[in-house]
Protein backbone atom coordinates (compact mmCIF):
# COMPACT_ATOMS: atom_id res chain seq x y z
CA UNK A 1 0.00 0.00 0.00
CA UNK A 2 1.46 3.39 -0.98
CA UNK A 3 2.27 5.80 1.81
CA UNK A 4 0.12 8.89 2.45
CA UNK A 5 2.57 11.52 1.04
CA UNK A 6 2.65 9.75 -2.31
CA UNK A 7 -1.15 9.85 -2.50
CA UNK A 8 -1.26 13.56 -1.69
CA UNK A 9 1.67 14.49 -3.93
CA UNK A 10 1.91 11.93 -6.77
CA UNK A 11 5.30 11.60 -8.45
CA UNK A 12 5.38 13.65 -11.73
CA UNK A 13 5.60 11.72 -14.97
CA UNK A 14 8.70 11.81 -17.17
CA UNK A 15 6.90 14.16 -19.63
CA UNK A 16 5.92 16.54 -16.85
CA UNK A 17 9.50 16.63 -15.59
CA UNK A 18 10.79 17.48 -19.11
CA UNK A 19 8.23 20.26 -19.57
CA UNK A 20 9.06 21.72 -16.15
CA UNK A 21 12.79 21.67 -16.92
CA UNK A 22 12.19 23.33 -20.31
CA UNK A 23 10.13 26.08 -18.73
CA UNK A 24 12.80 26.68 -16.09
CA UNK A 25 15.54 26.85 -18.76
CA UNK A 26 13.56 29.28 -20.94
CA UNK A 27 12.93 31.54 -17.95
CA UNK A 28 16.60 31.46 -17.02
CA UNK A 29 17.72 32.32 -20.56
CA UNK A 30 15.17 35.11 -20.79
CA UNK A 31 16.44 36.58 -17.55
CA UNK A 32 19.88 36.95 -19.17
CA UNK A 33 18.46 38.17 -22.50
CA UNK A 34 19.72 35.22 -24.52
CA UNK A 35 18.29 32.27 -26.37
CA UNK A 36 14.97 33.88 -27.23
CA UNK A 37 13.71 35.49 -30.42
CA UNK A 38 11.13 38.24 -30.17
CA UNK A 39 8.05 37.61 -32.23
CA UNK A 40 6.50 40.77 -33.59
CA UNK A 41 2.94 41.20 -32.37
CA UNK A 42 0.18 40.54 -34.86
CA UNK A 43 -1.58 43.65 -36.08
CA UNK A 44 -4.96 44.21 -34.58
CA UNK A 45 -7.85 44.47 -36.98
CA UNK A 46 -8.41 48.03 -38.14
CA UNK A 47 -11.21 49.74 -36.29
CA UNK A 48 -13.81 51.90 -38.02
CA UNK A 49 -12.14 54.92 -36.42
CA UNK A 50 -8.66 54.18 -37.82
CA UNK A 51 -7.19 57.11 -39.76
CA UNK A 52 -4.95 56.29 -42.71
CA UNK A 53 -2.87 59.30 -43.69
CA UNK A 54 0.64 59.91 -45.00
CA UNK A 55 3.27 61.41 -42.70
CA UNK A 56 3.76 64.38 -45.07
CA UNK A 57 1.61 66.36 -47.49
CA UNK A 58 2.25 65.72 -51.17
CA UNK A 59 4.82 68.00 -52.89
CA UNK A 60 4.04 71.68 -53.29
CA UNK A 61 2.09 72.78 -56.34
CA UNK A 62 4.45 73.68 -59.17
CA UNK A 63 7.47 71.77 -57.84
CA UNK A 64 9.40 69.78 -60.43
CA UNK A 65 10.36 66.16 -59.96
CA UNK A 66 14.05 67.11 -60.08
CA UNK A 67 13.57 69.62 -57.26
CA UNK A 68 11.80 67.07 -55.08
CA UNK A 69 14.38 64.39 -55.90
CA UNK A 70 17.06 66.70 -54.51
CA UNK A 71 15.30 66.62 -51.13
CA UNK A 72 15.28 62.81 -50.80
CA UNK A 73 17.83 61.19 -48.53
CA UNK A 74 20.34 58.95 -50.30
CA UNK A 75 21.60 55.89 -48.44
CA UNK A 76 21.85 52.13 -48.65
CA UNK A 77 19.03 49.64 -48.68
CA UNK A 78 18.06 48.25 -45.24
CA UNK A 79 17.60 44.49 -44.70
CA UNK A 80 14.29 42.99 -45.78
CA UNK A 81 14.00 41.30 -42.38
CA UNK A 82 10.45 41.30 -41.04
CA UNK A 83 8.76 42.22 -44.31
CA UNK A 84 5.30 40.76 -44.86
CA UNK A 85 2.47 42.01 -47.04
CA UNK A 86 0.35 42.23 -43.88
CA UNK A 87 2.64 44.99 -42.60
CA UNK A 88 0.81 47.20 -45.13
CA UNK A 89 -2.69 45.98 -44.33
CA UNK A 90 -4.77 43.01 -45.34
CA UNK A 91 -5.14 43.36 -49.10
CA UNK A 92 -7.21 46.14 -50.61
CA UNK A 93 -9.22 48.12 -48.08
CA UNK A 94 -11.67 50.99 -48.22
CA UNK A 95 -9.44 53.65 -46.69
CA UNK A 96 -11.57 56.57 -47.86
CA UNK A 97 -14.80 54.90 -46.68
CA UNK A 98 -16.63 55.48 -49.95
CA UNK A 99 -18.00 51.92 -49.85
CA UNK A 100 -15.59 50.68 -52.52
CA UNK A 101 -12.24 48.91 -52.01
CA UNK A 102 -9.07 50.44 -53.43
CA UNK A 103 -8.66 47.99 -56.33
CA UNK A 104 -12.10 48.88 -57.68
CA UNK A 105 -11.44 52.58 -57.02
CA UNK A 106 -8.37 52.32 -59.28
CA UNK A 107 -10.22 50.38 -61.97
CA UNK A 108 -12.88 53.10 -61.90
CA UNK A 109 -10.20 55.77 -62.27
CA UNK A 110 -8.10 54.12 -64.99
CA UNK A 111 -10.58 52.21 -67.18
CA UNK A 112 -13.07 53.48 -69.72
CA UNK A 113 -16.29 51.96 -71.00
CA UNK A 114 -16.94 50.52 -67.55
CA UNK A 115 -19.73 48.05 -66.88
CA UNK A 116 -20.53 47.35 -63.23
CA UNK A 117 -21.40 44.06 -61.60
CA UNK A 118 -24.66 45.55 -60.30
CA UNK A 119 -26.47 48.87 -59.95
CA UNK A 120 -23.90 50.15 -57.41
CA UNK A 121 -21.12 52.07 -59.24
CA UNK A 122 -18.24 50.27 -57.55
CA UNK A 123 -17.31 46.73 -58.55
CA UNK A 124 -16.12 46.72 -62.15
CA UNK A 125 -17.27 43.83 -64.33
CA UNK A 126 -15.55 44.95 -67.53
CA UNK A 127 -13.83 47.90 -69.14
CA UNK A 128 -10.88 48.98 -71.27
CA UNK A 129 -7.45 50.04 -70.04
CA UNK A 130 -5.12 52.27 -72.02
CA UNK A 131 -2.04 50.90 -70.25
CA UNK A 132 0.63 53.59 -69.81
CA UNK A 133 3.34 51.04 -68.94
CA UNK A 134 3.08 49.15 -72.22
CA UNK A 135 1.29 51.69 -74.46
CA UNK A 136 -1.24 48.98 -75.31
CA UNK A 137 -4.99 48.62 -74.91
CA UNK A 138 -6.20 45.84 -72.62
CA UNK A 139 -9.73 44.56 -72.28
CA UNK A 140 -10.61 43.84 -68.66
CA UNK A 141 -13.16 41.17 -67.80
CA UNK A 142 -13.81 40.16 -64.22
CA UNK A 143 -13.44 36.41 -63.70
CA UNK A 144 -11.37 33.75 -61.97
CA UNK A 145 -9.07 33.35 -64.99
CA UNK A 146 -9.24 36.88 -66.43
CA UNK A 147 -9.17 39.43 -63.57
CA UNK A 148 -5.38 39.24 -63.32
CA UNK A 149 -5.04 40.47 -66.91
CA UNK A 150 -5.22 43.92 -65.32
CA UNK A 151 -3.38 44.34 -62.03
CA UNK A 152 -2.86 47.32 -59.73
CA UNK A 153 0.84 48.15 -59.48
CA UNK A 154 2.37 49.83 -56.45
CA UNK A 155 4.51 52.41 -58.25
CA UNK A 156 6.89 52.24 -55.30
CA UNK A 157 6.78 48.54 -54.42
CA UNK A 158 5.86 47.58 -50.86
CA UNK A 159 9.05 45.56 -50.34
CA UNK A 160 11.18 48.38 -51.73
CA UNK A 161 9.47 50.83 -49.37
CA UNK A 162 10.02 48.48 -46.42
CA UNK A 163 13.75 48.49 -47.09
CA UNK A 164 13.91 52.27 -47.53
CA UNK A 165 12.14 53.73 -44.53
CA UNK A 166 8.65 52.21 -44.27
CA UNK A 167 9.75 50.13 -41.27
CA UNK A 168 9.73 53.40 -39.32
CA UNK A 169 6.19 54.34 -40.37
CA UNK A 170 3.18 53.51 -38.23
CA UNK A 171 0.94 50.66 -39.32
CA UNK A 172 -1.78 53.14 -40.34
CA UNK A 173 0.71 55.11 -42.45
CA UNK A 174 1.79 51.93 -44.22
CA UNK A 175 -1.85 51.06 -44.97
CA UNK A 176 -2.26 54.58 -46.40
CA UNK A 177 0.85 54.03 -48.53
CA UNK A 178 -0.43 50.72 -49.92
CA UNK A 179 -3.79 52.27 -50.85
CA UNK A 180 -2.73 55.76 -51.97
CA UNK A 181 -3.88 56.51 -55.55
CA UNK A 182 -0.65 58.47 -56.07
CA UNK A 183 1.21 55.17 -55.64
CA UNK A 184 -1.17 53.00 -57.68
CA UNK A 185 -1.55 52.34 -61.39
CA UNK A 186 -3.68 49.82 -63.29
CA UNK A 187 -1.48 47.96 -65.74
CA UNK A 188 -0.86 44.80 -67.70
CA UNK A 189 -0.67 41.80 -65.35
CA UNK A 190 2.43 40.08 -66.79
CA UNK A 191 4.29 43.42 -66.89
CA UNK A 192 3.47 44.04 -63.24
CA UNK A 193 4.75 40.56 -62.34
CA UNK A 194 7.95 41.24 -64.26
CA UNK A 195 8.56 44.40 -62.25
CA UNK A 196 8.34 42.62 -58.89
CA UNK A 197 9.79 44.92 -56.22
CA UNK A 198 12.25 46.64 -58.56
CA UNK A 199 13.13 50.30 -58.16
CA UNK A 200 14.08 52.77 -60.90
CA UNK A 201 17.62 51.38 -61.01
CA UNK A 202 16.40 47.88 -61.91
CA UNK A 203 13.06 48.33 -63.69
CA UNK A 204 11.30 50.93 -65.81
CA UNK A 205 8.08 50.72 -67.85
CA UNK A 206 8.60 49.28 -71.34
CA UNK A 207 6.98 52.41 -72.82
CA UNK A 208 9.71 55.05 -72.86
CA UNK A 209 7.09 57.77 -73.28
CA UNK A 210 5.81 57.11 -69.75
CA UNK A 211 9.14 56.87 -67.93
CA UNK A 212 9.35 60.54 -66.95
CA UNK A 213 5.90 60.49 -65.39
CA UNK A 214 6.58 57.12 -63.76
CA UNK A 215 9.79 58.29 -62.10
CA UNK A 216 8.15 61.57 -61.07
CA UNK A 217 5.39 59.63 -59.31
CA UNK A 218 7.95 57.51 -57.46
CA UNK A 219 9.68 60.68 -56.31
CA UNK A 220 6.44 62.27 -55.08
CA UNK A 221 5.49 59.07 -53.25
CA UNK A 222 8.87 58.80 -51.55
CA UNK A 223 8.76 62.43 -50.44
CA UNK A 224 5.22 62.04 -49.09
CA UNK A 225 6.07 58.90 -47.08
CA UNK A 226 9.59 59.84 -45.91
CA UNK A 227 11.31 57.10 -47.91
CA UNK A 228 14.87 57.30 -49.11
CA UNK A 229 16.57 56.28 -52.36
CA UNK A 230 19.78 54.37 -52.97
CA UNK A 231 22.55 56.05 -54.93
CA UNK A 232 21.90 53.85 -57.96
CA UNK A 233 18.19 54.61 -57.78
CA UNK A 234 18.83 58.35 -57.45
CA UNK A 235 21.15 58.34 -60.44
CA UNK A 236 18.67 56.37 -62.57
CA UNK A 237 15.90 58.83 -61.72
CA UNK A 238 18.10 61.84 -62.46
CA UNK A 239 19.11 60.34 -65.81
CA UNK A 240 15.48 59.81 -66.85
CA UNK A 241 14.60 63.37 -65.85
CA UNK A 242 17.31 64.83 -68.10
CA UNK A 243 14.90 64.10 -70.96
CA UNK A 244 12.13 66.10 -69.23
CA UNK A 245 13.77 68.71 -66.94
CA UNK A 246 10.48 70.49 -66.23
CA UNK A 247 8.54 67.32 -65.39
CA UNK A 248 6.16 68.30 -62.56
CA UNK A 249 6.05 66.31 -59.36
CA UNK A 250 2.54 64.81 -59.17
CA UNK A 251 0.58 66.26 -56.27
CA UNK A 252 -2.90 66.89 -54.96
CA UNK A 253 -1.88 70.39 -53.83
CA UNK A 254 -3.59 73.26 -55.62
CA UNK A 255 -2.27 76.56 -56.88
CA UNK A 256 -2.23 79.34 -54.27
CA UNK A 257 -3.99 81.46 -56.88
CA UNK A 258 -6.84 78.99 -57.28
CA UNK A 259 -8.89 80.72 -54.59
CA UNK A 260 -8.61 84.00 -56.51
CA UNK A 261 -9.97 82.59 -59.77
CA UNK A 262 -13.59 83.51 -60.48
CA UNK A 263 -16.10 80.72 -60.16
CA UNK A 264 -17.25 79.31 -63.50
CA UNK A 265 -20.61 80.40 -64.83
CA UNK A 266 -23.26 77.78 -63.99
CA UNK A 267 -24.44 75.70 -66.93
CA UNK A 268 -28.01 74.57 -67.51
CA UNK A 269 -28.41 70.99 -66.28
CA UNK A 270 -29.44 69.92 -69.79
CA UNK A 271 -25.97 70.86 -71.11
CA UNK A 272 -23.97 69.15 -68.37
CA UNK A 273 -22.15 65.86 -69.00
CA UNK A 274 -23.61 62.68 -67.50
CA UNK A 275 -21.51 61.58 -64.52
CA UNK A 276 -21.45 58.80 -61.93
CA UNK A 277 -21.73 60.10 -58.33
CA UNK A 278 -18.59 59.29 -56.36
CA UNK A 279 -16.52 58.46 -59.45
CA UNK A 280 -13.12 60.11 -59.99
CA UNK A 281 -12.89 63.26 -62.10
CA UNK A 282 -10.02 65.44 -63.31
CA UNK A 283 -11.11 69.10 -63.50
CA UNK A 284 -11.76 70.70 -60.13
CA UNK A 285 -14.94 72.75 -60.12
CA UNK A 286 -16.43 71.06 -63.18
CA UNK A 287 -20.13 70.28 -63.08
CA UNK A 288 -21.98 67.14 -64.13
CA UNK A 289 -25.41 65.66 -63.82
CA UNK A 290 -26.37 62.17 -62.68
CA UNK A 291 -28.85 59.90 -64.44
CA UNK A 292 -31.45 61.07 -61.91
CA UNK A 293 -30.93 64.74 -62.75
CA UNK A 294 -28.89 65.71 -59.66
CA UNK A 295 -26.05 68.17 -60.32
CA UNK A 296 -22.60 67.16 -58.96
CA UNK A 297 -19.32 69.06 -58.67
CA UNK A 298 -15.82 67.73 -59.25
CA UNK A 299 -14.16 68.48 -55.90
CA UNK A 300 -12.32 67.16 -52.86
CA UNK A 301 -13.68 66.78 -49.35
CA UNK A 302 -12.41 67.35 -45.83
CA UNK A 303 -11.43 63.68 -45.53
CA UNK A 304 -10.48 62.87 -49.13
CA UNK A 305 -8.07 64.98 -51.20
CA UNK A 306 -8.97 63.20 -54.43
CA UNK A 307 -11.27 64.77 -57.00
CA UNK A 308 -14.61 63.01 -57.20
CA UNK A 309 -18.14 63.89 -58.33
CA UNK A 310 -19.75 65.14 -55.13
CA UNK A 311 -22.74 67.21 -54.08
Amino acid sequence: MPDLPSLLHPRPTARQRVLAASAWLAAALAAFGIGTVATPPAHAASSPSSVYTAPNPQPAYGATASEVLATLEVKGRAPKTGYERSQFGSGWVDVDRNGCDTRNDMLNRDLTGIVYVNSVPCKVASGTLADPYTATTIAFLRGTTTSDDVQIDHVVALSDAWQKGAQQLTYEQRVAFANDPLNLQSTDGPTNQQKGDGDAATWLPPSRAFRCEYVARQISVKATYELWVTQAEHDAMALILTDCPGQPAPTNQTSPDAALEPAPEPQPASELPLVTPGAYCSTEGALGVSSTGVVYTCKTSETDARLRWRQ
